[in-house]
């Protein structure tokens, strides 16, 4: 647990590395049924030989959605959370394809803490994804969570 004393402290710095997470081809295609999006690029490897990928690649905001349990991972709660909430992003960009079978983490920076009163405390950190062996990033964020501290 972080206590709401040391935000300020953390400010700048990387507060936590998640667990590697395979994207494997699977996990695509469920992915891709969910929510409907079955470009070609995602679920046919035949296809997707063909394209500069030179195979499928995840959707970006199925890469994105695996925040919340990299979160989990590397994150402290603050201390006394009673629940934290999405509260989105301010800035989202996807710079590099992750290849189906690949495998993927966060990496958080704290950036801002914003003490909102009523036990409210608004965080924003930086979210880097990285792909394993890969030079860039899969996608950089600046995420914004609210985490509500009791008592």
């Amino acid at each position: 647990m972080t206590k709401t004393s040391d935000l300020q402290s953390l400010i700048g710095t990387e507060v936590g590395v998640s667990r590697w997470i395979t994207i494997d081809q699977a996990r695509i295609d469920a992915f891709a049924e969910i929510t409907e999006d079955r470009q070609f690029i995602h679920i046919d490897p035949e296809a997707a030989k063909h394209t500069p990928f030179g195979g499928t690649i995840a959707h970006g905001f199925l890469t994105l959605s695996l925040a919340s349990a990299m979160s989990y991972d590397a994150v402290r709660p603050l201390e006394g959370v009673v629940m934290g909430v999405n509260y989105g992003f301010d800035k989202l960009r996807f710079l590099a394809p992750v290849p189906a079978g690949s495998n993927v983490r966060g990496r958080f920076k704290l950036l801002s803490a914003e003490d909102k009163g009523g036990g409210r405390w608004l965080l924003k950190h930086e979210l880097t994804v990285e792909i394993e062996g890969a030079e860039k990033p899969a996608l950089i964020a600046e995420w914004l969570g609210m985490q509500m501290v009791g008592g």
